[in-house]
C-alpha cells in the first residue's frame, strides 16, 4: 500500500498542503509587488533571539524560509518513517508516534540548512545601523505600492551594500509605481518605510 495515502500519513500530507498554500499565497502576492508574509520577519527584533530560536537561526535567516524547510523536512521524514515501518512490520506507525519523531528529527536538518542561509544573509547589526540611516536616501521600487500595501524596494547604504525594504506611499501620496525611484521620508518600523516619488531625479541617495 502506498504510504503517501494512508491515514497514518495525514500529518505529513497536511504539512505539504500548508507548504503549498504558503508558496501559492506568496507567489500571487509577489505578482502584485508585495510579500504576503513580510510581517513575519518584522516580528523579530534586530538582535537575533537567544536559546532555541537562536539555535534555529531565527532572526538570521528569513522566517518564511525556515518554516518552509521545517514543513518539508517534517513531511519527508514522516513519509520515510512510515515507509520503513511498512517494510519492516507491515503497518505504518501511528501518527501520535511518527509525528513527534519526525518533528524532532527535522529540527537538526532545518538548523543545518539555516546555518548555510545565515552565512549568506547580512549581519543583523549591519541592518540595525543601516536602517536608522536610510531616511533621505533614494530607493528603487521593485513592485507597485499602495497605502497599507507595501512593495519591495532596494536601496544602497553608505557602505556599498544593497538592502531590500518594504516601502509604502507616504500619507501625501496615493501610490508608488513599479520601477520608479522614490525618496524614503520616514521609517515606519524595522525595514518598513514610507516614501514619496523622488522630487529630484538627479538625487541618487
Amino acid at each position: 500500500m502506498n504510504p503517501f495515502v494512508l491515514p497514518a500519513s495525514l500529518p505529513f500530507v497536511a504539512a505539504l498542503g500548508v507548504l503549498l498554500l504558503l508558496g501559492l499565497v506568496e507567489g500571487l502576492s509577489l505578482l502584485f509587488g508585495a510579500s504576503a508574509w513580510h510581517w513575519l520577519d518584522g516580528m523579530i527584533e534586530h538582535e537575533p533571539p537567544d536559546g532555541f530560536l537562536g539555535w534555529m537561526h531565527v532572526g538570521r535567516a528569513p522566517l518564511l524560509v525556515l518554516l518552509a524547510l521545517l514543513l518539508t523536512a517534517f513531511a519527508l521524514i514522516g513519509f520515510a518513517l512510515n515507509f520503513i515501518a511498512m517494510a519492516s512490520f507491515g503497518a505504518p506507525l501511528p501518527p501520535l508516534l511518527s509525528a513527534p519523531v519526525a518533528l524532532l528529527a527535522s529540527l537538526p536538518a532545518v538548523r543545518a540548512l539555516g546555518t548555510r542561509l545565515a552565512r549568506w544573509m547580512p549581519r543583523e547589526e549591519t541592518y540595525a545601523v543601516t536602517f536608522d540611516s536610510l531616511v533621505g536616501r533614494v530607493a528603487h521600487m521593485l513592485g507597485h505600492a499602495r497605502p497599507a500595501y507595501p512593495a519591495q524596494a532596494k536601496v544602497a547604504d553608505g557602505n556599498g551594500h544593497t538592502l531590500y525594504l518594504m516601502v509604502e506611499p507616504d500619507e501625501t501620496v496615493d501610490e508608488l509605481a513599479i520601477d520608479s525611484d522614490v525618496l524614503l521620508v520616514r521609517q515606519i518600523s524595522g525595514s518598513r518605510f514610507a516614501a514619496i516619488p523622488n522630487p529630484r531625479p538627479d538625487l541618487l541617495g
